[in-house]
């Protein structure tokens, strides 16, 4: 049992709804991280976090983890490293409850990659590691601002344990005065991106996929292909770009060291917050699974859109992961309280139309944040069905590991509100090269060809402007 209560304080700012001039504020502090609702060119999310200058920061390599605090690399730890994020989470200790509406009361920001997944699922280990990027990478911030464009308010939030000297520094750096101050720098490609599988290859893939499926092994596995490029020049003015041009409500740059994570991700892995029910906490997860480009005009948007709502292969690709979601969740939550609210909903982005449905729970009362993430990771609408043997078909097909693309960015806050999305639409930045990944789900109906080209649809604007705009 923990021995008390923990408070929070909560210092209001004037809102602001492009949250981009108050992160440049902290992008030069050490791991600074932002988590980014893409305001004002989508709607679609609600939150702004961001935050710097973690008191600690967790890292996996494999089967190794450290915690780094105050410069200092602890000695590798073997154990579970969800089990090690538990307990930092315990040390922050129980925040009273009436602040269980705050987003972020101090707790967790970073990433869990989905190779991060084979400690959970066991498969082989053939694929290349070409990134040097950990499986995952987490801090325990103690501090945040928050923007809520719902209510209209900007708040900067600290943990009580937040030392003071920081909490005096954020404090000064968000005055009127410190406003005034931000430089811009630039960024540009040494070439243009190239595909680590060739199209022949892709389609090859495809194939071995679907010879799967008539034997037997799986319903349906998604596959992916890379695409690399070298860079110069600060990553983050990348990333300004492609919010602009790619709008997405689960947005996430993260930057450390000389390493960068720019995620443009529309899709919501698992969000938990505090239900209206007394002491009951929700679960949501919003799988996307059918994807159409947007037309050139009108009448051919409105042509693929329909398309798209009328395919009966997206739709029973959509359906086959709602029910992969459906079990995930149930080890998890409350027997009979998961739902399906919405099924083969329309989202539509600046490039594409998905299709997503909306599968809901409640957590059952002694089950951790962690342990709902355990349960569920990785999504499954990246993997296919059943999740362990797509796992072990994508690691015999996919010549590189999928690092962190994947996987998952986003918080985990000390009153038990969570919120992490599914990292597609993804570039990481390492050792001044650009990895991004595009792929689908395959079943049994998908055409090759067809496939190969929703890859490519997924991602091309993305390649256009980090090709064309900063060039």
């Amino acid at each position: 049992m923990r021995k008390s209560l923990k408070s929070i304080s909560i210092r209001q700012l004037d809102y602001t709804e492009n949250a981009e001039r108050m992160f440049a504020l902290i992008k030069s502090f050490p791991n600074a991280i932002w988590l980014d609702s893409s305001r004002p060119m989508s709607l679609q999310g609600r939150y702004d976090l961001m935050s710097c200058n973690p008191v600690k920061i967790i890292e996996t390599y494999g089967n190794e983890t450290f915690i780094e605090q105050n410069g200092k690399r602890s000695p590798p730890k073997s154990e579970d490293p969800f089990d090690i994020v538990e307990k930092l989470l315990y040390e922050l200790g129980n925040i009273d409850h009436k602040y269980k509406d705050v987003i972020f009361t101090g707790g967790l920001m970073g990433f869990f990659g989905y190779d991060l997944g084979r400690r959970l699922i066991p498969i082989a280990d053939t694929s290349e590691q070409i990134i040097d990027f950990p499986d995952m990478r987490l801090g325990l911030y103690l501090w945040a601002l928050v923007i809520d464009h719902k209510l209209k308010e900007s708040k900067l939030i600290f943990h009580e344990d937040c030392p003071a000297q920081l909490k005096q520094r954020i404090k000064n750096l968000y005055s009127n005065k410190a406003m005034n101050n931000i430089r811009k720098s630039d960024f540009k490609l040494r070439d243009n991106f190239k595909a680590t599988t060739s199209e022949g290859d892709y389609l090859k893939m495809i194939s071995s996929i679907k010879e799967y499926i008539l034997d037997g092994d799986c319903y349906q596995t998604n596959i992916s292909q890379h695409f690399s490029a070298e860079y110069e020049g600060d990553h983050y003015q990348a990333y300004l770009r492609l919010r602009k041009i790619l709008p997405s409500p689960h947005a996430f740059y993260y930057s450390w060291n000389d390493k960068a994570v720019l995620s443009i991700s529309p899709e919501r892995f698992l969000k938990s917050f505090w239900g209206n029910e007394e002491d009951s906490i929700d679960i949501e997860t919003k799988p996307i699974k059918g994807t159409v480009k947007r037309g050139k005009t009108v009448d051919e948007d409105r042509e693929n859109l329909n398309l798209l709502t009328l395919s009966d292969k997206d739709r029973a690709e959509n359906l086959m992961i709602v029910d992969l979601l459906r079990n995930d969740l149930s080890k998890s939550c409350q027997k009979s309280s998961v739902k399906v609210p919405k099924l083969f909903d329309i989202e539509s982005y600046s490039n594409v139309h998905h299709l997503v449905s909306t599968v809901t729970g409640k957590l059952i009362p002694d089950k951790s944040i962690i342990g709902l993430i355990k349960d569920a990771f990785p999504g499954g609408s990246i993997t296919g069905a059943p999740k362990k043997r797509s796992m072990e078909i994508i690691e015999e097909l996919e010549p590189i590991k999928r690092s962190l693309y994947c996987g998952s960015c986003g918080y985990l806050s000390s009153n038990k509100n969570t919120d992490l999305n599914i990292a597609i639409r993804t570039v990481l930045a390492s050792d001044l090269s650009l990895h991004c990944w595009g792929g689908g789900g395959i079943t049994n109906d998908s055409k090759p060809n067809d496939e190969y080209a929703e890859s490519l649809a997924k991602i091309t604007v993305l390649l256009n402007t980090l090709e064309n705009e900063c060039n």
